[in-house]
C-alpha cells in the first residue's frame, strides 16, 4: 500500500473545544478534591502543586478566584492572611449530578479499556490519568470490584478483567456496531462477521482538512487502506506481522475505539503512552495520528499534545453526547457565569436543584459551538504530499516540550 505524508493542519474549532474541555477538567478535578477534604476550607498553598497535573498554564490560585461560582474564597481559620477555598452550594449540586451521570456505565467503559489490552490488566497508575476522560469515580479501584465482583479484581496495584462473565456485546467495536445498525435486521452474529464477507467492508469515517480529501493521491491511498481487512481491536493480533499494513490498520482501529470510549472523544498523548505496550502500539505511535488526519486530529493546545477523534464532533458539538458530558457542560456554564459577572456571579447564576438537564443548559446555548466551523482548518506549514519513505515524519518525542 503506497502511503503519503500529509502536513499538519491546525483546526481552530477543535483547538477551542480542547481548551474548553481542559478548563472543565480542571474544575471537575478540583471540585472532587475539595469535596473529599475532611476539614474545609483548604489553603490555596496546598492546591498550588496541582497546576501541572490539571493542565493549567497559570497558577491555581488565579483559576480558583476566576470562578467564584464554584469555589468560595475565605480566610483560613488559623492563618487569616492565607486565602482558602471551599465549595459553593452550586458546586454541591453539580457534584451530585456528576456522580449520578458517571454511575450509569463507567464500569463498562473501564471493562472495554481492559479488554483492549494484551493481559486484560492494567496498573492503577496507568488508569488514573484517564479518570476524567473515562468518567470514573475517584474510588473506582475499590467500588468497581465490590459492585461488580464478576468483572473486576484488584491485586498488587493492578486492576484485572474477568473474561468469564462478560456481556455478550462488549467485545464489539463501535465501528462494527454502527455498521450493523445500518443494516436492517442486523444481529450480534452480523456484528462479529468478517469484513471480507458479502456484508460490505468496514470503512472509517473520514473528515479531511480542507483541500486534502479531493486530492488524487489521498483518494487512492484511502481506497487501498479501506480494502484491507478490518481487525477488531478486541481480537488477538499476536499472529499479525507488526510491520504489515494490516497491523497498521489494526492499530488505527484500536486508537479509534480507544478515543471512542472517552466521554469527550479526546485524550492526552501522555495518557496513551502509559498504555502503549499493553495495547501493542509501536514506540512512535504519534505517526499514526499524523498519517491519518481524516480520522484523528493532533493538537498542541494548552501546552500539551491532545488527540481528538474527528468524527466525534459536528459543528462544535459532540455527535453522541453522553449524559456525563451534558452535566459537564453545565459546569462550564457555571464557570462562565463567575467569569462574566465576577462579584455578581452568585446572584446571576440560575441553577435549580430540581431542573431537568435540557432546561439547565438553556443558559449556555449562546456558547455552544462558539468558534467552531466545519471548515475551520487553517493551513500552518503549507500543504504538501510526498511519497512516504519514513523520513520527515515526526517522532513521538518531537513535541515533548508541550507535554506535561
Amino acid at each position: 500500500m503506497q502511503k503519503v505524508r500529509l502536513k499538519w493542519v491546525k483546526n481552530r474549532g477543535l483547538d477551542h473545544l480542547i481548551a474548553r474541555t481542559t478548563s472543565i477538567r480542571s474544575s471537575c478535578l478540583l471540585l472532587d478534591y475539595l469535596a473529599r477534604q475532611p476539614s474545609p476550607p483548604v489553603p490555596a498553598r496546598a492546591l498550588a502543586r496541582f497546576q501541572k497535573p490539571l493542565g493549567l498554564t497559570f497558577p491555581v490560585l488565579r483559576f480558583l478566584r476566576r470562578h467564584p461560582t464554584l469555589f468560595a474564597e475565605q480566610p483560613h481559620p488559623r492563618f487569616p492572611s492565607l486565602p482558602a477555598f471551599s465549595l459553593t452550594p452550586a458546586s454541591d449540586i453539580l457534584l451530585a449530578r456528576l456522580a449520578r451521570a458517571s454511575a450509569a456505565d463507567s464500569h463498562l467503559r473501564l471493562a472495554r479499556l481492559l479488554l483492549l489490552t494484551r493481559s486484560r490488566s492494567l496498573p492503577l497508575a496507568s488508569i488514573l490519568p484517564l479518570r476524567f476522560d473515562l468518567g470514573l469515580p475517584y474510588d473506582f479501584a475499590s467500588a468497581f470490584p465490590s459492585a461488580h465482583p464478576d468483572l473486576f479484581t484488584v491485586s498488587n496495584n493492578h486492576i484485572s478483567l474477568s473474561t468469564s462473565h462478560l456481556p455478550e456485546d462488549i467485545a464489539v467495536s463501535s465501528l462494527q456496531r454502527r455498521h450493523a445498525e445500518a443494516i436492517t435486521g442486523a444481529t450480534y452474529r452480523a456484528m462479529s462477521r468478517s469484513p471480507s464477507s458479502s456484508l460490505a467492508p468496514l470503512a472509517f469515517p473520514m473528515r479531511f482538512p480542507r483541500g486534502y480529501g479531493g486530492m488524487k493521491k489521498v483518494k487512492a491511498w484511502m481506497e487501498d487502506f479501506h480494502r484491507l481487512p478490518y481487525i477488531s481491536p478486541y481480537d488477538d493480533a499476536s499472529g499479525i506481522d507488526p510491520d504489515s499494513d494490516i497491523y497498521e490498520k489494526r492499530n488505527i482501529g484500536l486508537l479509534h475505539e480507544l478515543l471512542g470510549l472517552m466521554v469527550h472523544k479526546m485524550v492526552r498523548r501522555n495518557a496513551i503512552r502509559l498504555l502503549r505496550e499493553e495495547l501493542g502500539l509501536p514506540h512512535k505511535f504519534t505517526r499514526l495520528f499524523t498519517r491519518y488526519p481524516g480520522v484523528f486530529y493532533l493538537s498542541l493546545k494548552c501546552k500539551t499534545t491532545t488527540l481528538v477523534l474527528r468524527e466525534g464532533y459536528e459543528r462544535g458539538k459532540l455527535v453522541e453526547q453522553h449524559p456525563l458530558a451534558a452535566v459537564r457542560d453545565k459546569v462550564h456554564y457555571v464557570m462562565r457565569t463567575g467569569v462574566l459577572y465576577r462579584g455578581k456571579g452568585l446572584s446571576k447564576l440560575v441553577l435549580d436543584e430540581d431542573d431537568d438537564e435540557e432546561g439547565a443548559l438553556d443558559g449556555d446555548k449562546e456558547f455552544q459551538g462558539y468558534g467552531m466551523d466545519e471548515d475551520a482548518d487553517v493551513e500552518c506549514f503549507g500543504m504538501e504530499i510526498v511519497d512516504d519513505d519514513g523520513s520527515g515524519i515526526e517522532d513521538d518525542d518531537e513535541h515533548d516540550g508541550y507535554d506535561d
